[in-house]
């Protein structure tokens, strides 16, 4: 089996980038990226191609060493873990198996998630939109925690990682950058996130401390809370956070340091943090292959990582992560992937392999956009906070092209034809 194609196509109203991987056999295999990366990383995927063509795409790793070097962390990652992923869902389909059988198997016939997005087909509430009142905290965390459908874990934003600080006058003592259009594409795309950091002023930090306090309120003590905190949290401001809302007991705060879109990692600086607190530390979504966890684990600067396997270089990535965190007594709580059937597929097949070090992983959003266009994801596959793994052959997930051509409006529905103009 030879692969002679790798293709994307762009979803404009799921603001997805999918991509697909032919052989000469007629087996393939889909994948997409993340959310925030739909528009500008089909160029990279296709860099890959050349790279690919003419190889076995049932050997996974030798794929991946022709291209691992063409990524970096997030969101430059992206591409070359999507491909991995799309390669294990041809390996399944060729083989016949499920690809948690080919990542050595499952440990577990359900997989507990946590709410980052809701349920499959399930009206979103966000959590990083509206008032910056405790009480606008209040209201939203009750809204979202009744669409849960029995999901115990339940993930906020604040600080940093939540636009509404915006709202606050003095905030912090660093720079605010600017809105709108003098922000670069991506901060635009990540609503400005990678593009802040700064000491947290006493008006900041007594803000946020009673937003969580409403959020810790409305989740009640059967649901635990995590909080999405930055990144940009300077090391004397993170460390008060942790020491005032230690009494509300978050399961985790992530990236208090570094976070969404820091091409470095900052072990020193989260081990720093994690001497003087008691509250969990969880960070590791934007990090790129293996070899870029190790000081962050072997120092344990944190209690908790979260690699994206759409990010992290794919599943086996993540599958290696998990395994060397378990060595050294860290949990395991993968990123979501932003939204999308198949970053939910990806993460329920690998997650069925983790070692006991797993907690649980965020749960990606597939909204009503996706109904119809896709097979595999369906309502009400999630019950009581977990997921039920698939034994269909790769991901369990494919696409129904001719939904897709009609709500595209037509038969070309690649990039590269005349829909697009952009290089196949």
């Amino acid at each position: 089996m030879k692969i002679t194609n790798l293709r994307c196509l762009l979803l404009p109203a799921q603001k997805a980038l999918l991509l697909r991987i032919d052989t000469d056999e007629g087996v393939y295999g889909w994948s997409q990226v993340e959310q925030n990366k739909h528009s500008y990383l089909a160029p990279q995927i296709l860099h890959c191609k050349p790279f690919l063509l003419g190889l076995d795409p049932t050997d996974v790793e030798n794929c991946m060493r022709r291209i691992r070097r063409l990524g970096a962390f997030k969101p430059w990652g992206g591409a070359v873990s999507s491909i991995e992923i799309a390669l294990w869902d041809l390996a399944g389909k060729a083989a016949g198996l499920p690809v948690y059988k080919l990542l050595g198997g499952k440990v577990r016939d359900r997989v507990r998630v946590y709410m980052g997005g809701p349920p499959p087909f399930t009206p979103h509430v966000p959590y990083s939109a509206g008032g910056d009142r405790p009480e606008d905290y209040y209201s939203r965390t009750k809204a979202r925690r009744e669409r849960g459908r029995g999901i115990g874990i339940m993930k906020t934003a604040v600080g940093f990682h939540d636009n509404r600080w915006r709202q606050v006058d003095g905030y912090h003592y660093g720079i605010a950058y600017a809105h709108g259009e003098t922000l670069s594409p991506t901060a635009r795309a990540t609503g400005g996130i990678a593009e802040v950091a700064g000491m947290v002023t006493e008006r900041g930090l007594a803000h946020t401390v009673e937003c969580v306090a409403a959020v810790r309120e409305a989740l009640g003590a059967d649901v635990a809370m995590a909080l999405d905190c930055g990144p940009g949290w300077k090391v004397p401001g993170a460390v008060e956070f942790a020491r005032r809302v230690e009494a509300l007991r978050p399961l985790w705060l992530e990236d208090l340091v570094t976070g969404d879109y820091t091409p470095y990692v900052g072990a020193d600086l989260y081990r720093a943090v994690k001497q003087q607190t008691h509250v969990n530390l969880h960070t590791g979504e934007q990090i790129y292959l293996r070899q870029n966890f190790r000081e962050l684990i072997e120092t344990r600067a944190v209690d908790v990582v979260g690699p994206d396997p759409m990010d992290v270089g794919g599943l086996a990535e993540l599958k290696w992560v998990a395994e060397f965190a378990d060595l050294h007594g860290i949990l395991m709580a993968p990123h979501g992937i932003g939204d999308g059937p198949f970053g939910l597929a990806a993460l329920v097949q690998v997650c069925a392999t983790l070692p006991d070090n797993y907690i649980a992983f965020e749960l990606p959003i597939v909204g009503e956009e996706w109904r119809g266009l896709v097979t595999g994801i369906v309502e009400g596959m999630v019950e009581d906070g977990f997921v039920r793994v698939s034994d269909a052959p790769g991901l369990g997930v494919d696409i129904v092209e001719e939904e897709v051509r009609r709500a595209l409006g037509t038969a070309e529905i690649y990039l590269g034809h005349a829909r697009t103009g952009t290089p196949a």
